[in-house]
């Protein structure tokens, strides 16, 4: 049987490697198991690495690939072809993958990234497919990503190129969107929201061409599901691109998940995953808390709240006692832009070169200051980090178009946005972002007042933990 095989070559790659994780020999079986029953399966897990259960899941697929469809970041996809891979050469085994656009004649695991994932779905190349899903929390954002619909100037050009007949109606339309958009705009490259009594001139006309071309069909369909709809302003070329994006894009393939059989894995799931419950054959968490070292955290007392007048001087102060005198690597992660810049500013005037906004070359004991978004793409291309300060808890703003339209879905159905929602995600944000600090035995500074001042804030120390509370900074 598969299950014994896998988990043969797992026991035999462990007597080498005794640092491999020890729930890779249950997960295999687990993964065989599904794979030879076509179930439809989540598994939970905590773990410190995502990398670390890789084994547990190849294995199986190299005994048995099934048809199976692997969707893969780019990160994820070197790690597959460099490491993986290889050391499954190193126990005798192959894995038989396929990197085209249009399905596998045979049973090769087929190999997409996100944007091709999306694409497969759409031309119905999935019928029969068992879909294997890594990262399964930041499967939805991911989703979400591949799914955005972007329009830009050239787009409104080549439609009423198309529809000579509607080109006066088109044009008249986008200039009077342009007028309305920049005059609502409170400062420069503002994202300003696309109400859907902006556009119904523009559906009636898509409506009534015989072929839109496929990116306005796109987008006809878009607007009637109530996607959220946003402009990105450029100031400088008085342009602007319209930004499309699914509120909750899991619900929108609610059916493809019904009809295939498929693997989720890794930790905490989004909220969307709970109406998935009644379709699952198996549904498992494995394994304890992973053992880890604790991390030093320091979050004083008595800190403003970021609404605070004063919160930007503190922001200040806290931040050049903390990089003072570090030898190693800083990362300072805020996001909000304004803020961002200003405190980037305000240290580059103290600290000199040291100080750079989202440069991926910093020097050995650099400041790179970012958003948490631009942490998340380039933490593994930095050198480790000595230590990483939390200006603001990266809990998503209610000025992002697409969190306000989330937000007010939410409030639609009678749910607590902030406790449903946004803390949820938080919550699942914040172990990435530390990830590296841990591994790398740094220390951690949290300077937002409300971790200490809500009730809330128990539950980000809990996501946080094991820690090690740090209540003076003294000189290493």
């Amino acid at each position: 049987m598969i299950e014994v095989y896998a988990h043969n070559y797992l026991k035999n790659l462990l007597k080498t490697d005794s640092l491999l994780w020890p729930h890779n020999l249950t997960l295999s079986r687990l993964m065989a198991r599904s794979l030879r029953r076509r179930d439809k399966s989540i598994f939970q897990f905590e773990i410190a690495n995502q990398y670390d259960y890789w084994l547990g899941v190849l294995i199986p697929l190299a005994l048995k690939s099934c048809g199976a469809v692997l969707v893969v970041t780019p990160t994820q996809r070197r790690r597959l072809f460099e490491v993986e891979i290889p050391r499954l050469r190193t126990v005798g085994l192959n894995l038989p993958v396929w990197e085209g656009k249009e399905p596998p004649i045979d049973d090769k695991v087929w190999v997409l990234d996100y944007l091709d994932w999306i694409s497969a779905y759409r031309h119905g190349f999935f019928r029969s497919k068992q879909l294997i899903i890594l990262e399964a929390e930041r499967f939805s954002s991911r989703l979400r990503e591949a799914m955005s619909i972007k329009v830009n100037s050239s787009d409104w050009t080549s439609l009423s190129r198309a529809y000579p007949s509607a080109s006066s109606s088109l044009i008249n339309l986008h200039d009077r969107l342009s007028l309305k958009f920049f005059s609502e705009a409170i400062r420069p490259n503002a994202l300003i929201r696309v109400d859907i009594k902006d556009i119904l001139e523009l559906r009636d006309l898509l409506g009534i061409f015989p072929q839109p071309p496929e990116l306005w069909s796109a987008v006809l369909d878009a607007t009637s599901q109530g996607w959220a709809s946003w402009a990105e302003l450029d100031h400088k070329l008085l342009d602007w691109t319209w930004h499309l994006q699914p509120l909750e894009p899991l619900q929108t393939l609610r059916q493809l998940f019904i009809d295939n059989s498929f693997i989720m894995l890794n930790g905490a799931l989004h909220a969307e995953f709970e109406s998935f419950k009644e379709i699952l054959d198996v549904n498992v968490k494995l394994g304890g808390p992973i053992h880890q070292e604790p991390v030093k955290l320091f979050v004083p007392f008595r800190q403003p709240l970021p609404n605070a007048e004063c919160f930007g001087e503190h922001l200040l102060d806290q931040c050049r006692r903390l990089v003072l005198g570090r030898q190693g690597l800083t990362v300072l992660l805020l996001d909000d832009n304004q803020l961002l810049r200003q405190l980037t500013s305000q240290l580059a005037a103290e600290f000199g070169k040291r100080v750079s906004l989202q440069s991926a070359n910093p020097s050995s004991n650099g400041v790179i200051c970012c958003n948490s978004e631009w942490w998340l793409a380039f933490a593994d291309k930095l050198p480790p980090p000595e230590q990483l300060i939390i200006a603001l808890l990266p809990i998503s703003s209610l000025e992002s178009p697409l969190t306000a339209a989330r937000v007010e879905s939410y409030k639609k159905q009678g749910l607590d946005w902030f406790r449903d929602l946004l803390l949820p995600d938080l919550l699942r944000l914040l172990p990435v972002l530390v990830l590296p600090i841990r591994q790398n035995n740094g220390r951690i500074a949290i300077l937002d007042g409300r971790l200490r001042s809500r009730s809330w804030g128990n539950k980000v120390f809990y996501a946080l933990e094991p820690w090690i509370p740090v209540n003076h900074l003294l000189p290493d």
